[in-house]
């Protein structure tokens, strides 16, 4: 049965062989197990579920969480000749209609349904009509009351399960999964926990980074200038700074779309579809989108803010890379962030037990950003690995930067700080150490005090970003509210004595995540090209990985095309002529230019 499965491998997908975990999970659930697969973002879970449907007899059902997920799957599946389809609430009754009846028909390998269906009696009734020989349950931590993006709905599966005609063998599946939450996903959908596969949570080709740079907005813009033709995710917290960030890089010149629930559904549909097709090289969205999207070419993902957890910030973020391809996650702290989280846990938090839980997660996101050893593997002793070596490509394992000691700047703001009371913000302060004549300095006489013009060698502005990354540290602390206020906290008063030294390092250092490669361009080109003409999502017709193999290998017939790593027969046929010809006239163009050289 296995051999059959790398046969399939090959012949859709134009794989020689599975990944880590995916034979294990396809071996147990073609031998009638019910089987939970933890694998992260990118591993290949969808793998797991499409080959097994295409050697059992009937439909597959795969229940998934979202819309946009559903429809790139599907366009995915069509694209290789693999019969699917998806009912949500996209379609008119007429339309969900006719999909069941030709999925009674045998139509389709694949049927995609969100997990609300199963609330329905009457759609339930309807899927009883259908051969399901397996369900497949994708984003499989929805299912645990303690997983990050807990959905009611989910608990309908065991119900769904049961009054089926015949037994369905059941795989859940997901990236990112406490032990608690794998608990809950073997218990609600009766797997045995000997058959959870588990392949790591470590993605390879990701490189993590902490940056605390006081200038958040400066550092986007730069970094997305430097980076502006390749795809990237910028997370925020609120809508408001969505909005705010969307409209500059605009003013930029930058493709960037927006997404956030204060639009409409259109405004965010539009939105999701020009970043898809690569006509927005840069979403700017809160967390409400992503889970599900399918775009493989994500090249960065930059969090504003802190996430209110590592669940949460490692599925966002491991949105990124999803080819293979090395890609950057980017966290900018600010200590006043975390207030921000802190509000939105305490408004969303139905009971005390709840609210003490996100509280303890928020301090562990916390902790993340302080660390001084390695970010990946902080993240994998988080999701239950024990003693992970150190990844040697995080910010923290490649920290050259050189570092300066701050103790005494930071002494001059914290005794001024001491001196005007600790009742009041960042920019008085900053004010009253670079000596300013502003009124109202004045009209509280800080003009008399000791610590007036201590820095006056400074602007107001880099003593505020000073400020900002001694609270970052530690060292200060920032009340709630609208304006808040700032106060000395115990480490601050060792600084003050002189216990504790303070350093600074220099600022991260921005570089290009993908060097040019004039040949990836010109097929970069034709991909667009031709997903506008299909009217898909270019990722869909080639993977980045596969465009970059395309250089590597320089494929100049059908034969040799279709040894190029994710290139099956249907595509090959489909698609093989065009980049043949680009790649052929690159070639001669290569072979001139080195005749002229000699």
């Amino acid at each position: 049965m296995l051999h059959n499965a790398v046969k399939m491998l090959k012949t859709y997908f134009g794989y020689e062989s599975f990944r880590s975990g995916q034979e294990k999970t396809i071996q147990s659930v073609l031998s009638g197990n019910n089987t939970a697969c933890i694998m992260p973002t990118g591993g290949g879970k969808s793998i797991c579920y499409q080959i097994p449907s295409l050697l059992m007899e009937g439909t597959t059902l795969v229940i998934s969480p979202l819309i946009s997920l559903m429809k790139d799957q599907v366009d995915a599946l069509d694209q290789i000749g693999i019969p699917a389809a998806y009912i949500n609430s996209s379609l008119s009754n007429a339309e969900i209609h006719e999909r069941l009846e030709h999925a009674k028909d045998g139509t389709y390998k694949l049927l995609y349904i969100a997990p609300e269906r199963l609330e329905s009696p009457q759609f339930l009734t309807q899927l009883k009509g259908m051969k399901i020989p397996f369900v497949a349950v994708d984003e499989a931590h929805c299912i645990s009351q303690w997983g990050h993006d807990f959905r009611p709905s989910y608990l309908y599966i065991s119900k769904l399960i049961k009054e089926l005609n015949s037994r369905p063998v059941v795989a859940g599946l997901t990236a990112t999964a406490t032990p608690q939450v794998r608990e809950d996903i073997c218990r609600l959908l009766e797997i045995d926990p000997e058959n959870t596969i588990t392949t790591g949570f470590e993605r390879e080709n990701l490189s993590f980074y902490i940056s605390k740079e006081s200038d958040k907005v400066k550092y986007i813009q730069e970094y997305v200038r430097k980076n502006k033709e390749e795809a990237g995710i910028i997370y925020a917290a609120t809508r408001k700074e969505v909005d705010q960030l969307h409209a500059r890089l605009l003013k930029m010149g930058i493709a960037a779309a927006k997404y956030h629930g204060g639009l409409s559904e259109k405004e965010r549909n539009e939105g999701q579809e020009k970043f898809l097709l690569d006509d927005a090289s840069v979403m700017v969205a809160t967390n409400a989108f992503g889970m599900g999207i399918d775009k493989s070419n994500i090249r960065y993902v930059i969090h504003y803010q802190i996430p209110k957890n590592m669940e949460s910030f490692y599925q966002e973020a491991g949105r990124a890379g999803r080819d293979g391809l090395p890609s950057e996650c980017i966290l900018l702290f600010s200590a006043q962030d975390i207030q921000v989280q802190r509000f939105l846990i305490e408004q969303s938090a139905s009971t005390l037990e709840r609210l003490e839980g996100e509280v303890k997660k928020l301090q562990q996101m916390i902790d993340f950003c302080h660390i001084d050893g390695c970010l990946q593997a902080y993240i994998l002793q988080y999701f239950g690995e024990v003693d992970p070596p150190a990844c040697g490509r995080c910010g923290n394992c490649k920290d050259d930067r050189d570092k300066v000691e701050i103790t005494k700047s930071a002494q001059m703001v914290l005794s001024c700080m001491i001196r005007m009371g600790e009742r009041f913000g960042k920019t008085l302060i900053a004010q009253v150490l670079a000596g300013s004549k502003v009124k109202k300095v004045r009209d509280l006489k800080f003009h008399q005090l000791s610590t007036f013009g201590l820095m006056k060698e400074k602007s107001v502005k880099e003593i505020t970003e000073l400020i900002d990354f001694l609270t970052s540290e530690g060292v200060i602390s920032v009340t709630s509210g609208a304006y808040p206020v700032l106060a000395v906290t115990n480490k601050g008063k060792e600084v003050l004595l002189g216990k504790v030294k303070l350093f600074r390092k220099e600022s991260l250092k921005i570089h290009k995540i993908v060097e040019d490669n004039e040949l990836f361009e010109s097929l970069r080109s034709c991909r667009k090209r031709l997903a506008e003409e299909e009217g898909v999502p270019p990722f869909v017709i080639f993977s980045d990985e596969t465009l970059r193999q395309m250089c590597s290998a320089l494929p100049t017939d059908a034969e040799q095309f279709l040894d190029v790593k994710g290139i099956g027969k249907f595509k090959q046929e489909k698609y093989g002529q065009a980049f043949l010809e680009i790649i052929q006239k690159y070639v001669e163009k290569e072979e001139v230019e080195t005749v002229a050289q000699k």
